[in-house]
């Protein structure tokens, strides 16, 4: 029995011995089979694919910020520009040069402008007729020199006729849509049409001052457009379109919107094809007084008539009016301007106060002109 039991003891003992022995291994083996496992993991590995992921979503969320980045507008973009939907109905003339349109605002796009110097002028219609001229003006275009001779060029409409009671006695002009002060256009047939003498130094001339004014001031840029307005087929303008912005400041220099008309008073003038003749009506009533050299007419033949001066003294009483100019005066900083200087809009209504008449009355009357429009 003892033999036995230390035989039986002297087995386990070696059964412990062997599984001390063999621990270590299995302990090896379990972690090598855990080890093997980890890459079939499932989460794990979802976890670094979403990390991966996480920088491309950046991207696709930076991408419409890149869209939004607004390209400055191109030459053609801007000529052909128009906010009103429908077309624009311009009153009838009732005696003064020009009329504001839109609230003074130009009709073409305002933003995104470009801030370097442009001209764009449109081809010559099948009538020969001008299109829509364009330009961003800056010092850089303007001319260095004297304007050419243009009489080799004959715009639509032209005719050569002459007329007492015309200032120069030619009626007609050719007259630069953008004006050669500036931009240094000289015979362009695409930039000038045929226009009256009171139509060129009354309506465009104060506007095209105003603009080279202002470059020559401020160095900045000004995007004008004129824009001829022709009924059908007719050969003559019935007037044009002036609109003029200044880019850097965006309108507070220059800022206007006006319809001009192309016509000449006491004259009538057939616009199909610029042909005309004196309103008879008007000449006959206001013949002039031979005691006023200054409104003598040579062809007058009943000037001394009985009842001729209580004629034209019930004629001329309204005529200073039209001969005057208009300006906006500024009740409060005592400045006076033209209407489409750019300050006029930024002016308080209760301080406007609209003016025809004599610059020199202005001044007399305590106001300052504008620095800017230099009325």
């Amino acid at each position: 029995m003892r033999r036995l039991h230390e035989r039986h003891i002297s087995a386990k003992i070696s059964k412990v011995v062997f599984l001390l022995i063999c621990l270590p291994a299995i302990m090896l083996a379990v972690s090598a089979c855990g080890g093997s496992a980890a890459p079939a993991s499932e989460p794990e590995a979802g976890e670094v694919q979403k990390i991966e992921e996480e920088p491309i979503e950046e991207k696709e969320e930076d991408s419409p910020a890149e869209e939004q980045i607004e390209k400055v507008l191109s030459i053609d973009e801007i000529v052909t520009s128009f906010e009103p939907e429908s077309s624009v109905d311009i009153p009838d003339y009732t005696g003064e040069p020009y009329v504001v349109m839109n609230d003074n605002i130009p009709f073409f796009t305002r933003t995104n402008l470009p801030t370097e110097s442009f001209e764009y002028y449109s081809d010559l219609d099948e009538l020969g007729r001008c299109g829509a001229a364009c330009a961003n003006v800056g010092q850089d275009i303007m001319p260095t020199e004297e304007r050419g001779d243009i009489g080799q060029i004959k715009p639509s409409g032209w005719q050569t006729v002459k007329y007492d009671n015309v200032d120069g006695r030619y009626l007609y002009n050719r007259c630069h849509l953008v004006g050669y002060q500036l931009s240094g256009e000289n015979a362009n047939e695409k930039n000038l049409i045929t226009g009256t003498k009171y139509f060129n130094v009354q309506g465009m001339l104060p506007f095209e001052n105003m603009i080279a004014d202002y470059v020559k001031e401020t160095d900045n840029h000004v995007l004008y457009r004129v824009t001829p307005v022709f009924d059908d087929d007719d050969l003559l303008a019935y007037g044009v379109l002036m609109e003029g912005w200044s880019v850097e400041d965006e309108g507070d220099g220059i800022c206007f919107n006006v319809f001009v008309y192309n016509v000449q008073p006491d004259i009538v003038i057939d616009y199909a094809n610029g042909e005309s003749h004196p309103d008879e009506s008007r000449l006959a009533s206001a013949e002039p007084d031979p005691a006023e050299p200054r409104d003598i007419n040579p062809d007058a033949q009943n000037a001394n008539e009985p009842g001729a001066q209580a004629s034209r003294e019930s004629i001329e009483q309204p005529e200073p009016a039209p001969a005057g100019t208009d300006y906006i005066l500024n009740t409060n900083t005592k400045k006076f301007h033209y209407p489409a200087c750019g300050s006029v809009n930024q002016m308080a209504e209760k301080n406007k106060q609209f003016y025809s008449g004599n610059r020199d009355d202005v001044i007399a009357m305590g106001y300052d002109p504008c620095k800017k429009c230099n009325p």
